[in-house]
Order: structure tokens, then C-alpha cells, then sequence
């Protein structure tokens, strides 16, 4: 089985970004976006790692010369208590080869030994079979159905998993 690490987000990640906005990747998150707004969105994840609230991630597998995917964990707040969110992405000719549900383990991992938070939450859509099923068998707890926007401005319904980071500490 091949190692999986993550490799904290660099300016030269906006390629990754730009892949990620692929049909294929977007189909059960609103469709690609524009190109200006991936380029927002990337400066923005930059700007959050150099303040701390965001820690964005490109995955890689000892296997393959490119990122086989993104993880990143963020603050937020959920039910009025301070939280991280995660999510994922794993590029589809890597799928289904276990490095999303390690990729998410190492994420944990990481989120855990910064220590300022107990809960990440993950949110997919219910209709996302494959994030559901990743984020139960990476421990998370299924908490129940919620109204949520993603992007902003567009409803869906998504399962919210709660993982307790204390577990890993």
C-alpha cells in the first residue's frame, strides 16, 4: 500500500485548485466555478494559512509524481461552539485506492495536535455516498440531516459527521 502524506498549501498549489474545479469533481458540490473565483478561493486559502485558520493540504502517494487529491480543516463554529470544518478531494484516477480515507486520518491527526479545538465537523451531501461512507469509517459520528449552503447562496442537504478530536490526543 502506498504512503500517504500531506503537504501544507504553497502559491504553486493553484493548479491543484484549478483540477479540483474539474465536472467530474464538482458534480455533487454546484458545478465548476469560475475561473476568478478558484483564483479567490486559492488566495484565500493562503491567506488562512498564514493567519491560522485554515490548514489546507495537497495529498500525495509514494506511488504517483503529482497530488492525488486536497484536505484542509478550517475554524468555524457550529451550534454556537467553536469547531473546525474538513473536506476533501482525491482526483478521480486516484479513487478508490484508500488514500482519501488516510488522507483524512492524517488530517485528524493534524487538527488534533494543534489542541484548540475538540470537534471537526464534515458536511456532504446527503446524496454523496462516498463521503458518507469515508467520513463513518473514519470514526466520524453521524449527528443527522442539515439545511446548508455550498457555495454560498445555494441550498442543499448535507449529513453532519462529528468527529472528537480528543480521541487522537
Amino acid at each position: 500500500m502506498d504512503d500517504i502524506r500531506l503537504r501544507p498549501w504553497t502559491d504553486d498549489d493553484l493548479a491543484v485548485e484549478l483540477r479540483n474545479n474539474a465536472p467530474e469533481m464538482t458534480a455533487l458540490l454546484g458545478g465548476p466555478l469560475d475561473e476568478d473565483t478558484v483564483r479567490r478561493r486559492h488566495e484565500r486559502l493562503l491567506r488562512g494559512q498564514a493567519d491560522g485558520t485554515v490548514s489546507p493540504f495537497t495529498v500525495w502517494a509514494d506511488a504517483a509524481d503529482e497530488p492525488v487529491g486536497t484536505a484542509a480543516y478550517w475554524e468555524t463554529e457550529h451550534g454556537g461552539r467553536p469547531v473546525y470544518e474538513c473536506g476533501w478531494f482525491v482526483f478521480v484516477p486516484y479513487q478508490r485506492r484508500g488514500y482519501a480515507g488516510r488522507a483524512v486520518r492524517l488530517l485528524l491527526e493534524h487538527a488534533a495536535m494543534r489542541g484548540d479545538r475538540d470537534t471537526v465537523f464534515a458536511f456532504p451531501r446527503t446524496d454523496n455516498a462516498p463521503s458518507n461512507a469515508l467520513a463513518r469509517s473514519a470514526g466520524f459520528v453521524d449527528t443527522g440531516v442539515e439545511d446548508f449552503e455550498y457555495p454560498k447562496g445555494v441550498p442543499i442537504r448535507v449529513n453532519a459527521w462529528r468527529f472528537d478530536l480528543r480521541a487522537l490526543r
